[in-house]
């Protein structure tokens, strides 16, 4: 599978990346993006089986990165890992389509309770 990780931190890609890889699904192959303008591109360049997205983001926030993928008909599983978690924001991500929220900090066992039904 192809993953889309979409964060303006370079740091925070590598720390997703890294978790991923401590989740066990590090055998997957990732593509990066540094905003929500680059993912949107990159999802139709890459055509990415998951994308897991920063929800603040320059260019195109990730909650707009959202909105334009469904609003366009692409259905690709959609997660945030974001800074803030709070009910409001879940019920937005949920209502735009997004599968989970994982609030910062998060452990290896959140992406794993999140993702392995899906990634396996």
């Amino acid at each position: 599978m192809k993953i889309l990780i979409a964060d303006d931190s370079k740091v925070m890609r590598q720390i997703v990346l890294r978790t991923m890889r401590q989740a066990g699904f590090g055998h997957h192959d990732f593509v990066e993006a540094v905003d929500g303008a680059e993912a949107l591109d990159k999802v139709a360049a890459e055509a990415p089986d998951l994308v897991l997205s920063d929800w603040n983001m320059p260019n195109k926030t990730g909650i707009e990165l959202l909105r334009a993928l469904r609003g366009s008909g692409n259905t690709v599983p959609f997660g945030f890992v974001t800074s803030e978690g709070s009910e409001d924001m879940r019920a937005t991500a949920a209502t735009a389509g997004a599968m989970f929220l994982i609030a910062k900090p998060f452990t290896a066992e959140h992406f794993e309770s999140a993702l392995s039904e899906m990634l396996g």
